[in-house]
């Protein structure tokens, strides 16, 4: 975990920039940590990083044009050294603040300052989105950090007094993240975010000023019955969404859970997430194919190393995240031989 001494730290290096930017993973954690901490600034811009598996060096030459004097790095497990090296040349200092356990040498760069609880000598887990409402302390803010955290699967130790606040948005005996995520209205706002993350670049500006400026969740609920690019994104992507999860819930499984599909929608995390609640008991594989790549996404017990011991088998591959909750991208050609040689392994 973070110490006070951390944060405090986090809070005085955020409170001497003037011209903060923001580059966040495009996830609902990486968003509302963006958010919570602007909110607090009341400075700054926030980019979506939609390049993967790293950061490539385009967003530090944006945050340059944009004049930073601070490049805040939110929820994104790698930095590309082309990223690095573009702000070390300009002599721009760089936060990085995440939560995945990960190894980088970027770590030990001299012009990085990081923020990890997985890396502290106690070691946790909690999203970014808890680490900057930390930092913040801004009561006002609970339910977008409430949003980032369900979101991300973790159910913070503020979940209670939100729900006394705010009972409309919340339900009575939730002990686990996705019983919020999925069967609360609260989660039917976090769920809203990673819809509207999935729109173009300018509709996702229209996204972050919304929620910079938006004062309660009963206003959010409100902007989801409007005719704004948020509202609209969110219900054509949620009909798409309802389509495939119907689709894989009517499937029959054994011990694993692999639903595949294809199309233009790459929400394989979202699916994945609901998929791995409705069967809590077996493992969980959604693989998306487009292009010739497969991006799969799956749950399960300790499935982080089960992929670890997977991967060098298979050509051209990269994966990694959460110890019970991974992202991989193998050739589409690989699908069937992942799929048996995963099976194999997990029963």
């Amino acid at each position: 975990m973070l110490t006070n001494a951390q944060l405090a730290d986090l809070r005085e290096r955020l409170e001497r920039s003037q011209n903060p930017i923001f580059i966040y993973d495009n996830d609902a954690d990486g968003l509302c940590s963006y958010v919570l901490l602007r909110r607090f600034l009341g400075r700054g811009k926030g980019m979506a990083v939609r390049t993967h598996p790293d950061i490539d060096a385009g967003y530090a030459r944006k945050a340059l044009s944009l004049g930073a004097d601070l490049v805040i790095v939110l929820d994104c497990p790698f930095l590309g050294d082309a990223f690095v090296e573009e702000l070390v040349k300009a002599s721009i200092p760089l936060l990085w603040i995440d939560h995945h356990v990960v190894d980088s040498p970027h770590y030990a760069h001299a012009h990085v300052t990081s923020f990890n609880p997985a890396r502290s000598t106690k070691p946790s887990a909690e999203p970014v989105t808890y680490w900057c409402y930390k930092t913040t302390q801004r009561t006002e803010d609970m339910w977008i950090a409430l949003m980032g955290c369900v979101a991300d699967h973790y159910l913070p130790s503020f979940a209670q007094t939100f729900g006394n606040v705010y009972p409309e948005f919340w339900k009575q005996g939730i002990r686990k993240p996705f019983e919020a995520y999925y069967d609360s209205e609260l989660g039917t706002l976090a769920r809203a975010l990673g819809f509207g993350l999935k729109d173009s670049v300018s509709h996702v500006v229209y996204l972050q000023n919304f929620l910079i400026g938006c004062s309660s969740p009963q206003l959010m609920l409100a902007e989801l019955s409007s005719t704004s690019s948020f509202a609209e994104t969110y219900v054509r992507l949620k009909k798409r969404y309802d389509a495939l999860i119907a689709e894989a819930l009517a499937s029959p499984y054994d011990t694993v859970v692999f639903y595949q599909y294809s199309g233009t929608l790459s929400i394989s995390s979202e699916l994945a997430n609901e998929l791995s609640y409705r069967f809590p008991k077996q493992y969980t594989v959604v693989a998306y194919v487009n292009a010739g790549v497969c991006t799969m996404s799956i749950r399960g017990t300790n499935v982080k190393k089960i992929l670890e011991s997977l991967l060098p088998h298979f050509e051209s591959s990269t994966g990694g995240g959460h110890p019970d909750a991974v992202g991989a991208r193998i050739r589409a050609d690989d699908i069937g031989r992942f799929r048996e040689a995963f099976e194999k392994l997990v029963t």
